[in-house]
């Protein structure tokens, strides 16, 4: 029986090409020469064109460190297949074109030192499309890391199933994803770069899977391609569909990163995504309340700090206190919220993983079309996040800023309220240490949707409640007018929610508030959360999870101490009626009465 690939032990490698190549966006004709030195950018326009798979292999690993694997493995014609040519002649015509003996080679490198393994498409190779073979050496490639506990980065350029080996080609799709599902299971990263073009049965496998999903600039990327769908739906499509920036823009790629920036950002990827050894933080001790300078403030004038305009928003807090943050965009089905940032970074010389609800950095909170709220996709991102730092054990780090989730139509028809539910069960599974701190103003569900934590801060002059001031007014009394009267009863401050346990901490702010010195404020901060975070590191998963679950399973209990006592007393009382039951009527001595 006839099998889809072989080996060979020799094969004649033909000479480098020699001739020039025309950019598609520009026209504009370049020697192979030149675009080697220029990293396969167009001089002209700066296009971002298909590049060669040991040229990007080049580019990426330390020089002298790649070392390929499966390179005897060769596509044979399980099908006999032929159309206009031969699959046999096809297959010989590109060995000799590309001098590679398959659209992928696969291998193992260093990036800035560190192990990984790659798998590189080269699209001049039948349209690098995926094979038995393509699907065997990406299959070997997850495996490989797999066993030697390193990640796996795919840069993927290609048309798709390879139609000459028929069904045997759309199996790939399955092995492919179920190797790389084994490599996620076991905790290492995969990083997958999506270069032009990459469509079809790759698209839909393991290239989409990665934990970080980067594109180039001008890269087309989907499942089917234009003109497939323009002859065969007869649906005109706009000029824009499948480029990478609609893709980054609609939330369905990490990262839109230029070519010549690709090492660095894979380097720092590497690094930060692997799970740390045993971590123990150092902090000094700090006070779970601050002393009062004065007499405290009343929570109307609370609310009315915790809303100025100028007070920094998580994405300023983010940008002062975590070094060396990349933004992860998207969530990878509709959208990417502007509401809500999130990303990879270091505290402390540890990485962690840093989500922020809140007003854009740099918007006029007066004039934002939903200043700090959250539509259904940036909780599937906060999601997203969530699930990375369980991946990897990385501490995670919510900063809220939030009026709520937001409540118009949209969000309701994009399915707000399952959003909401997924983040509060996620975070109270995640076996990581979870950190959150409500900077300004925490309303209701969309900010406790962030805030299932270990240790819950606010700052001094932040405020926490089940709804709006002005929103509870107007229910209880039909007049908005009466606002402050009902903050004060929600008892929402920071000093009321920690007599209620609700939080774990308040951090004290600059005098006036954090507006008033943005940078002093983050400074203390970090020291807060560098001490939440260090108390933590102390504990297991097991330990951790039960501490969490316990913090909310008794939320509520006002009193519950007294309940204790109470439920004491009763058991001792029935198990002196049980010892008095089981002794039965007794006899009264003489000259006692009977009863």
């Amino acid at each position: 029986m006839m099998t889809p690939f072989g080996y060979c032990e020799t094969m004649e490698r033909s000479e480098p090409r020699t001739d020039d190549v025309r950019c598609p966006s520009c026209e504009t004709t370049t020697p192979r020469a030149a675009l080697r030195e220029a990293a396969w950018l167009c001089p002209s326009c700066g296009a971002h064109l298909s590049m060669p798979a040991r040229e990007r292999i080049a580019l990426l690993a330390d020089p002298g460190t790649f070392k390929e694997f499966d390179r005897a493995l060769i596509s044979v014609d399980p099908l006999r297949f032929a159309d206009q040519r031969a699959y046999r002649a096809r297959l010989i015509e590109a060995r000799k074109r590309t001098g590679l003996r398959e659209a992928v080679v696969v291998g193992q490198a260093k990036i800035g030192g560190l192990p990984v393994v790659l798998a590189v498409f080269d699209f001049e190779f039948m349209g690098g499309t995926m094979g038995s073979v393509v699907g065997e050496k990406v299959a070997d490639a997850f495996e490989v890391a797999t066993r030697r506990g390193w990640p796996v980065i795919t840069v993927t350029s290609s048309g798709g199933a390879r139609m000459q080996e028929g069904m045997l080609s759309l199996m790939q799709m399955a092995k492919t994803a179920a190797a790389r599902a084994r490599h996620h299971v076991a905790g290492l990263a995969h990083l997958s770069v999506l270069a032009h073009p990459t469509f079809g049965g790759v698209a839909a496998s393991f290239a989409s899977l990665g934990d970080v999903l980067i594109a180039e600039p001008g890269a087309r990327i989907g499942f089917v391609g234009r003109r497939v769908i323009e002859a065969t739906m007869g649906e005109p499509l706009p000029s824009d569909s499948h480029l990478a920036e609609r893709l980054f823009a609609g939330g369905m790629v990490d990262l839109l990163l230029d070519r010549r920036h690709l090492r660095e950002t894979l380097h720092y990827l590497v690094r930060h995504l692997r799970r740390p050894g045993p971590v123990r933080w150092t902090a000094e001790r700090l006070p779970r309340a601050p002393k009062a300078a004065g007499p405290s403030r009343a929570a109307w004038e609370v609310v009315q700090i915790a809303r100025h305009p100028q007070r920094p928003t998580p994405a300023g807090y983010i940008k002062q206190i975590v070094e060396s943050f990349v933004e992860l965009h998207g969530d990878r089905q509709f959208g990417d919220d502007p509401s809500m940032i999130g990303g990879l970074g270091e505290i402390h010389g540890h990485t962690v993983v840093v989500v922020g609800l809140g007003r854009p950095e740099g918007t006029d909170a007066s004039v934002a079309p939903h200043p700090g709220m959250a539509y259904p996709e940036g909780y599937r991102e906060a999601l997203r996040l969530m699930h990375l730092a369980a991946k990897f054990r990385l501490p995670l780090i919510t900063f809220i800023d939030t009026p709520g989730a937001y409540p118009g139509y949209e969000a309701e028809r994009r399915g707000i309220a399952q959003a909401l539910a997924q983040n509060l069960q996620a975070m109270a599974l995640l076996p990581t240490p979870i950190v959150s701190v409500v900077t300004g103003e925490g309303g209701s569900g969309g900010a406790l949707a962030l805030a299932v934590a270990d240790r819950v801060l606010m700052l001094e002059h932040a405020f926490y409640s089940v709804i709006s001031p002005e929103a509870a007014a107007v229910i209880l009394y039909g007049d908005v007018a009466r606002a402050p009267e009902v903050a004060a009863a929600l008892k929402l401050t920071a000093p009321d929610l920690l007599r209620l346990g609700v939080i774990d901490g308040i951090v004290p702010e600059p005098s006036g508030g954090a507006h008033t010195d943005p940078e002093a404020a983050a400074t203390t901060l970090r020291r807060y959360l560098v001490a939440a975070l260090a108390g933590l590191s102390r504990l297991g998963p097991r330990r951790l999870l039960e501490q969490r679950y316990r913090k909310y399973r008794h939320m509520g209990q006002v009193g519950g101490p007294w309940r204790d006592v109470i439920r004491q007393v009763q058991e001792r009382l029935a198990a002196v009626e049980h010892r008095l039951q089981r002794r039965g009527p007794q006899v009264p001595a003489r000259g006692e009465a009977r009863s």
